[in-house]
């Protein structure tokens, strides 16, 4: 066969097998047999094994696996990936209706079309395509970044590798467009999974979502590829060479270009059909395959949703209806206190195990002690227990008819549990904390903490290779890990270790030192700083030591910086001992500088933004961001402070305060021109 045969019948067996994996996997309406399949891949796996440079990153032979990988690459979505504000009754639905209602200045009376889809319990994902053919599949991670997961997205068989054309409205497919969905697994593979782990010692998932997410987070590929993942697609993120107007037409475009789409989504010409929708599926649910806690209702029209536009977390035009957590009845045997990273006490009852939707239950979070004494939880009580959200279990009340006279008081600890020291509560606070800060278990917590995948992101250290360096002696705070190096042959010969497990560990944590500032302020587990706070200090001060040098007042100059995490950095970085650990640090080499690009002097240099309405040329987000990357500052809220108002089409209170203030308002082509001039001034 010459090479101009072998690339036209590699494309005719690609066309195939993919045809065949989309009536296979996504309509479920196979067309041939499984040994005519099998037939058909490997005559693509031959060919492609006598001409390697005609392998392309779209053939079906990619799904396979690749090589594992050392780390995830993070990536940054072009449009955010929002969450979703819940509702947990009929009330807080109708609310939501009215409050979209009043936003789009309609009559109470009017009739809004919404489109109500199944919430999957799985792992959000955000798909790429360029002219196409799939480039990138991200997890959601914090909205704006997440994690570089493609090898593994390929092993999903109902993902497209290449967007089908028959049906489409668009002629070719656009030019970027990012998919948007859900990866989940089916309760059957679910037991199957678990079985396997059962029989090979590992320990089981706790739920499907669990299992589904370290899937899709193996760096072996290989091995997600065995997992059998599913996917439904629900929206459309950035997407540039296409338009849609309802998202009813989004879906119909979604099935067009191959994706599966569930079958059970609906329009609904008003709220009323909503509810009536959720309390069908509250029934209907338990004759899935797959695990769903709600359903998410989105207001259709396109045009509406961009009025609508969304808070910094939230869309405005789509809620999550939430059903009532499974609950289960159990006895509470006995109550632990755990010691977090701060120090806190967080009691925790140990119960008679019994399963909770599935899942076999038999420690729950008491939260505190005013917790406690609210419902009068006491050891031997008859309780019901639920998992919030599915997940974490709780005790929600005690059957206090069931008391015999033998059931026993919690009382709060006057000692840590673990190092026996003095216990205290603040005034303001509903917090047992130990106080001191050499106990063995915040130790141990803090570092925990500083290596976690959202923090310093140390690959392949876990909770249990923390406690073992711990109690054998070798750290003793995180600085400590960048000496591990002196350990190394004392680790190789330790049970279940050796020269390549010890050698990732090293290489990562070495890796880590190159972490950007963001990070290593999060990982530090200064009290009331998250992802974003961290985020917010480290691009406005710019290094560590200029923020270990900063006043509460300078802090609080920064949007989304409140007084209590001001007080709480300062306070941090007074402690003697937390600056010791600092130094170590940075003389181990680990970096504390952001990575600022040089700019020149620009007109929004000292220039505060906010934008309102609807913006034509950019997304808010992406004005946002132009304007930082001229020097200014844009913020969500108006005050005597703005310099300018950015409104567009449906702006509504922010251009009323503004004028109220006389603060100047801009239309988005006078925005435009000034971004223009500063550009190439």
């Amino acid at each position: 066969m010459t090479r101009e045969q072998a690339q036209a019948r590699i494309a005719e067996l690609r066309r195939l097998v993919e045809y065949h994996n989309y009536r296979y996997y996504v309509l479920d309406q196979p067309e041939i047999s499984d040994e005519a399949y099998d037939a058909l891949f490997r005559e693509l796996q031959q060919l492609e094994a006598q001409f390697p440079d005609l392998v392309t990153p779209d053939s079906p032979t990619q799904r396979v696996g690749a090589p594992p990988l050392s780390a995830f690459p993070e990536h940054s979505h072009r449009e955010v990936m929002l969450s979703l504000d819940n509702a947990f009754s009929s009330e807080e639905l109708l609310a939501f209706d009215q409050r979209v209602k009043r936003f789009l200045n309609l009559s109470q009376e009017t009739d809004i079309e919404y489109t109500c889809e199944l919430k999957i319990d799985g792992l959000a994902v955000s798909l790429t395509y360029e002219d196409g053919v799939l480039t990138i599949g991200a997890t959601r991670g914090d909205g704006v970044r997440g994690e570089d997961v493609t090898p593994n997205i390929r092993t999903v068989r109902q993902i497209p590798l290449r967007l089908h054309s028959g049906d489409s409205l668009f002629d070719t497919p656009p030019r970027i467009v990012e998919v948007r969905g859900e990866v989940y697994l089916s309760y059957q593979e679910f037991e199957r999974i678990n079985h396997e782990r059962a029989q090979s010692g590992e320990p089981l998932f706790a739920n499907p979502r669990n299992a589904a997410a370290g899937s899709l987070r193996q760096l072996d590929s290989r091995i997600t590829a065995r997992r059998r993942l599913r996917f439904w697609a629900y929206g459309v993120g950035y997407c540039e060479g296409a338009e849609f107007a309802t998202q009813w037409e989004t879906l119909q475009q979604l099935k067009a270009w191959g994706f599966p789409v569930n079958p059970h989504t609906r329009l609904v010409p008003n709220i009323e059909g909503a509810l009536a929708f959720c309390r069908e599926w509250g029934y209907r649910r338990a004759e899935l395959d797959y695990a769903t806690d709600g359903v998410v209702i989105k207001v259709n029209r396109v045009d509406d949703q961009r009025r609508l536009g969304a808070t910094t977390r939230a869309p405005r035009w789509a809620i999550a209806y939430k059903y009532p957590a499974e609950q289960a009845t159990t006895t509470v045997r006995e109550v632990r206190w755990q010691v977090g990273r701060t120090g806190v006490l967080t009691p925790v009852a140990i119960m008679e195990p019994v399963s909770v939707g599935g899942v076999t239950v038999s420690r729950a979070t008491l939260h505190n002690i005013d917790y406690i004494r609210e419902k009068d939880i006491r050891v031997g009580d008859r309780v019901v227990i639920q998992r919030a959200g599915e997940v974490i279990p709780e005790v929600v009340s005690v059957l206090t008819e069931a008391r015999d006279g033998d059931e026993v008081p919690i009382e709060p600890p006057t000692q840590c549990p673990v190092c026996g020291a003095r216990v205290e509560r603040a005034e303001d606070e509903a917090a047992l904390r130990c106080i001191n800060l050499a106990c063995p278990a915040q130790i141990v917590e803090r570092i925990r903490h500083f290596t976690s995948r959202n923090a310093m992101n140390i690959e392949g250290l876990g909770d249990k290779w923390v406690q073992r360096l711990f109690e054998l002696g070798y750290i003793r705070d995180p600085a400590d890990l960048y000496s591990m190096h002196q350990h190394r042959d004392a680790l190789v010969q330790l049970e279940r270790s050796g020269e390549k497990l010890v050698s990732n560990l090293l290489s990562a944590i070495e890796k880590s030192k190159r972490n950007s500032l963001e990070r290593l302020i999060f990982a530090l587990g200064i009290r009331h700083v998250g992802e974003h706070a961290a985020r917010l200090l480290a691009e406005y001060f710019g290094s560590l030591d200029a923020l270990m040098n900063a006043r509460e007042e300078q802090m609080m100059q920064i949007p989304g910086i409140g007084p209590e995490t001001a007080r709480e950095v300062v306070e941090f970085f007074a402690r003697p001992e937390n600056r010791a650990v600092i130094e170590k640090l940075r003389q181990a080499g680990v970096r504390m500088e952001a990575e600022r690009k040089e700019r020149k002097a620009t007109p929004f240099a000292g220039m505060t933004f906010v934008f309102t309405g609807e913006l034509q040329s950019y997304t808010r987000e992406q004005a946002e961001a132009l304007v930082r990357e001229l020097g200014g500052r844009a913020t969500s809220s108006v005050s005597k402070a703005t310099t300018f108002v950015v409104a567009g089409p449906g702006a509504g209170s922010k251009l009323q305060k503004a004028r109220e203030l006389g603060v100047p308002i801009l239309d988005e082509a006078a925005f435009l021109e000034m971004v223009r001039k500063a550009s190439v001034g």
